[in-house]
Order: C-alpha cells, then structure tokens, then sequence
C-alpha cells in the first residue's frame, strides 16, 4: 500500500510539474458556467490524478477571488468524475500483466531523471513503476492470503459475519469505507485494497460497493480537515465537496438494488458468480471500476441542476467569522495541510503575498491618517495600531519565507526554483515597506511629545508625497495580483521618478526654509526625515515589481 501511494503522489507531482501552469490558466478560464466547469474540473484531474490537486487548486482560487464558489462546485464536481480513472487503470492490471512493464519503466526513469531537460519524464516513469509495483504486491499478497487455509479461514470467517443483507451490515462497511479513506487519506489505496479483497473473493462484491460508497466520503472529509485553518471562502468551498459525496451516496443507498444490477449488466457480471469460476478477479475489479464511474457520473448529471442551492446551503452553514482577522496575525492562503504539490504551493505563496502586499498598503493608510491627528490620546492608539501591524509584517515575512524554504527541499525545476528565489525578494522588500511605514509614524510621534507641529505648507507637501507612493502600492499591487499589461510596469518606474524628484524639490526648498525662519531646524529635520522614509518606500516597492516581472519571465 505504500508503494502504491508512493507511486501515485510521485506521478501527481510530475504531471503538475509538466503542465502546472497551464493547468491553472485552464482552472482559471475554461470555467464560464456550471457545465464548462465540470468538463475543466474532469480533465484536469484526470491528468494529474489526483481531485485532492484539483480541489486544493479551485480552493486556493476562490480564496483569491478569481472563481465564484458556484464556479467552484462545478469544478469540483467534475474532479470526481476524473479521479475515477484510477480506479480503471487498476481494473487494467488484471487484464494485463503490468508486471512485465515495472522494471523497465524503473531503468528508463533512472537514466531519464539524470537528463536535465528529461527530469519529469523520468519522475513520470518513477511514480508509474512504483503505482504498478503496489498494485501487483497488493495483489499477489491478496491471493497468498486465499490460497494460506488459515488466513483464509479466519479473514473470510469474519467477512462472513456480515454477509447477510441488511441496513446495519451496509451501515458498517460505508463506515469502515470512510474511516480508512480518512486514515490512509488516500481513496485510490483504500480502493486498490477493496478491489484486491473482491477479486480474490475474500470480500463479497454487495460489501465491497459500500466501501466503494464509504471511501467517496472519506476522501471528503481531508480536505474539510486542511480548510479548518483557512478564511471562509475555502472552508465553504470544501464543506460542499463533501456535501455533493454525501448526498449522493444517501440517494444511491435508497435506489440501491435497481443501480447496482444495471451496473452489473453494464460489466457484464454476474453477483452469483463463485469466485473458482474462470474470469472472476477480472470482472469482480471491472464492476468495482465501474460502479465508481456511474456512481460520481450520475450524482454529477442529477446534482449539476441544483449547484445554485448547493451553494446557498454551504453560505448558510459555513458563516464567516465575526472576528476582525485583520487585526491578528493570521496567513490566508497558506494552512498546515497534506498531500500539497510544489507547483500548488507555490501559488498559494503567490497569492499570500498580494494579501501581504494589500495589508502594508493599508498600513501605511493609517500612517497618512496619523500624520494629521492632533489629540494625543487618539495619537497613541493609532499608533499602537501600527506598532501591531508592523509585528504581523514581521511575522508573515518569516512564515512566508518559511513555507518557501520548505517548498524549496522538493524535487523543483529551474524556473520553479528561480520564482521562489524571485518570491523571496518580493517579501523582504515588501517588510521594508512596513519598515518604513513604522519609522514615519516614530517620527511623527517624537513630533507629539516635543509639543511641536508642522506648518500648513509642509502639511500640503507630506500629503501629495504620501499621495504618489499610494498610488506606487496601489500598482504593485496590481502587478502582485497578476495584471500582465504592460503599462502597469511602466506606470511603477514613472511614480518612482516623481518621487524622486519631488524629494529632491523639497530636499532644497526645506534648506531655503529653514534659513528664511519660517519654522525651525528640528521641525524641517522631523519633515525631511518623512520625506525621506517615503522616497525610501517608493524604491521597495519598485524593487517588489521587478522581483515579480522576473517570477512572470519565468511563468511565461
């Protein structure tokens, strides 16, 4: 089993690895209405074999805005149909001997990964040998348990208990299904151990479907597990992935009988057959395969009709928290979760950082406010404020940079590697922004307590600086959320030249100001030093932009 879950993750991982971008373009586009997003959501899956990927994925999207949660049910819908076809690769292998294939695709792979330029492929092959490798073990081992008189005895005498057709035995087995699922947090394990019991007749085939049945809500309940820690959006979206497995599997159990024989029809399996008859392990693993196909295809075709209420119930149990997550320290996009992929981690980072980016801009909104205020009392809570928010900036640079770091330890190629380097900068830059932000509102508040002030004309000044490098954050942070015209890059250099010349306009005019005693040297000091701060700013986020066009160098 875990040669098979080893296999599978390591071909997951290289298929996104070879298409993950395009992937996510694909996610992002091809997802117009609910039928679109069925098909998008069944392909994708379907090519990077795993619907854990292809949900993570949708999540991280609505999180970001850039899928509706009713665009999100669609895809997710379809990523049950497309996580099907493993089970049907594993019905092949009874017809097939794969056997034959292990160690070759074992010698091409090692010669492969050592090629620069062929290192995916040969992590492709990697993971196909070790899936094959699993899955013909499990089954050999399948039969040694048959053909062993008292390890057959004893498995099939406590299967036997349960044999009997009736709501509790079916009750059991849908539990058992779901529990491991949740256990091994693999459905393609847990079914690779149902087809192997079935075949070998150990487990009777009307079980065997209710473990089918129990492992599509177990695989359900991981993701649930992993948005625990996430923003509303993703708890939502995740809450509905388990609510279409579980609707269906309750309106499945109540057609039961009549589904079940025209999926046997279907395969051309007779449930009477004994397990001595010639063709048994093939057809036993087939209607397995394919009871799992028409189970999530016809839940998919009935449910499809009513994903506009399937979203008003999730809005109406998941409610968003009333806690203001703004003041705390609290990352959005990135969770402690499992079974993660690089190319999936890496734009969940992405997207954490325009959050980051998006909160330094409003901190430094309160730097504008502070710069006016004149009561004292009112001073020293906004400046608390920004106390606090420069702390969380500190605290997200080094978690960000953290997850990063671990990123990084996973087999990536080049361009992968050089965006995190890229991503790396961005946050350091980005913390510099928060810097800054502190050390102007430190100056302001050594103006409170010397009980001096500026003058209107220094006011006026402070105000269309701090306008212009407002209006530099407001277009990194179009550039961080993934606008790709041009003109915004343009528009970043040509602020940053304003800056810089309108510091140096001030720079002198202060001289001339300070000689002509319109107010004095501490004050005009205090001034400069907020002039300076913002015209420090304005280069952080300059250097933001250009760690970002380098990351897009590379997506491209």
């Amino acid at each position: 089993m875990a040669l098979l879950m080893f296999g599978m993750k390591s071909m997951s991982d290289a298929l996104q690895k070879m298409a993950g971008p395009q992937l996510r373009h694909v996610l992002s586009a091809m997802t117009t209405n609910r039928f679109t997003g069925v098909l998008t959501g069944m392909f994708v899956t379907a090519a990077v074999q795993s619907s854990t990927a292809t949900t993570l994925m949708t999540v991280s999207f609505v999180n970001a805005g850039l899928l509706t949660l009713v665009q999100a049910i669609s895809v997710i819908m379809g990523a049950h149909i497309g996580t099907t076809v493993t089970a049907w690769i594993m019905s092949l292998t009874d017809a097939f001997n794969v056997s034959n294939l292990i160690y070759p695709a074992f010698f091409v792979g090692i010669i492969l990964i050592y090629m620069k330029k062929r290192r995916i492929i040969g992590d492709f092959l990697f993971g196909v040998a070790f899936l094959f490798l699993g899955l013909s073990t499990l089954k050999e081992t399948g039969f040694s348990l048959v053909e062993n008189p008292e390890t057959n005895a004893m498995i099939s005498s406590f299967f036997q208990n349960f044999n009997e057709a009736n709501f509790w035995n079916s009750l059991l087995f849908l539990l058992m299904g779901t529990v491991l699922t949740l256990c091994v947090q693999s459905s393609a394990a847990i079914m690779a151990i149902t087809m192997t019991l079935c075949s070998t007749g150990v487990l009777h085939i009307d079980q065997g479907i209710m473990l089918v049945l129990g492992e599509n809500i177990g695989t359900t309940i991981t993701s649930n597990i992993v948005a625990m820690s996430a923003n509303t959006s993703a708890r939502r979206a995740a809450f509905a992935h388990m609510s279409i497995n579980v609707l269906g599997v309750l309106w499945v159990l109540l057609l039961l009988k009549p589904f079940f024989a025209m999926v046997c029809h279907i395969a051309g399996f007779d449930p009477d057959m004994s397990p001595t008859e010639d063709g048994f392990s093939l057809k036993a693993s087939m209607v397995l395969a394919t009871f799992h196909s028409a189970f999530n295809i016809s839940n998919t075709l009935l449910l499809i009709w009513f994903v506009p209420y399937i979203e008003r119930f999730v809005c109406w149990a998941i409610k968003p928290k009333k806690a203001d997550e703004e003041e705390d320290f609290r990352l959005h996009f990135i969770a402690s979760g499992i079974m993660k992929t690089p190319e999936l981690s890496v734009l969940e980072a992405q997207k954490e950082i325009h959050s980051f980016g998006e909160r330094i801009q409003r901190m430094f909104g309160m730097v504008r406010e502070l710069v006016r205020e004149k009561d004292e009392s009112n001073f020293v809570k906004a400046f608390s404020r920004i106390e606090k928010y420069e702390g969380i900036s500190d605290n997200m640079e080094i978690e960000i940079a953290k997850y990063l770091d671990e990123v990084s330890n996973a087999h990536l190629s080049d361009d992968t590697k050089a965006k995190i380097r890229a991503m790396l900068r961005e946050i350091s830059e980005i913390e510099s922004i928060g810097d800054s932000c502190y050390n102007i509102a430190r100056t302001l508040n050594r103006r409170i307590k010397g009980k001096e002030d500026f003058t209107e004309e220094q006011y006026e000044h402070m105000h269309q600086m701090m306008e212009l490098v407002d209006q530099s954050l407001t277009q990194m942070n179009s550039i961080l959320v993934g606008y790709r015209e041009q003109n915004d890059v343009n528009r970043s250099f040509n602020i940053e030249n304003e800056i810089n010349n309108y510091r140096n306009q001030l720079k002198s005019q202060n001289i001339n100001d300070v000689n002509d005693h319109k107010y004095t040297y501490a004050i005009g000091t205090m001034y400069m030093d907020i002039v300076s701060e913002c015209e420090k700013l304005g280069d952080y986020v300059v250097n933001v932009v250009e760690a970002r066009m380098r990351v897009r160098q590379r997506e491209n």
